[in-house]
């Protein structure tokens, strides 16, 4: 049977790289966007449960919010994020069938380590479901099942574009000179499918061209 894979946020950006990238190797994909499932809304999210209840290969991903001031986050804002990045992800984790021997992918990001203040919420909420995919890690490896977080630094989407205020000053800061292209990350997650890489089990992967700080 065709494996097939769910890549959440699939439609421009990481999400649209990975699914690119698995398609080219012959898996089916559901890539969605944001009118297929929004994870800040618990109904959508309970709805696309419903209609997707196995998979082999889940891509959490999801976009991040906002810069803001820790003393100007609201109370709404800390509810759509903990929907949008945390709740969401455990519903479809616990609702979701991962069959045998497939993969969970985490998009996080490289501040989970290195937190910027002004990133709270995205911080915050996803260094807490990398924590629940960890704890997850040990019991899917009796079915080989394997869960990657893969930590991105600056990579060129319309999110980094919405951060930095001038792409060629922040780019020549950087160790490589330039951000990495979402096909990168896109490929690399290709070749773990493809090479049935499974010892990578419950692990964080730095994506981030050496522009992080800490050592581990």
């Amino acid at each position: 049977m065709k494996k097939e894979s769910i890549i959440v946020a699939g439609s421009r950006g990481i999400g649209a790289a990975i699914a690119t990238s698995l398609s080219s190797i012959g898996i089916k994909t559901t890539a969605t966007s944001k009118k297929d499932l929004d994870t800040s809304d618990l109904n959508s999210v309970k709805s696309f449960i419903n209609k997707n209840t196995e998979v082999d290969i889940l891509v959490l991903n999801t976009g991040g919010p906002p810069a803001i001031d820790f003393y100007d986050i609201k109370e709404q804002d800390f509810i759509k994020y903990h929907n949008q990045l945390f709740l969401s992800f455990c519903l479809m984790l616990q609702n979701i069938k991962i069959r045998d021997d497939g993969y969970v992918f985490l998009i996080s990001s490289f501040n989970i380590k290195e937190p910027d203040p002004k990133l709270l919420l995205s911080n915050s909420y996803r260094i807490a479901f990398t924590s629940v995919l960890k704890s997850l890690s040990k019991s899917l490896a009796k079915r080989n099942v394997t869960c990657i977080n893969l930590a991105p630094g600056p990579i060129k989407t319309e999110r980094l574009f919405d951060l930095v205020d001038n792409m060629e000053e922040f780019e020549k800061q950087l160790p490589l000179g330039r951000a990495a292209e979402p096909s990168e990350l896109g490929n690399f997650v290709r070749a773990i499918v493809e090479n049935n890489i499974k010892y990578l089990n419950g692990v964080t992967i730095n994506f981030d061209g050496g522009h992080s700080n800490y050592i581990l």
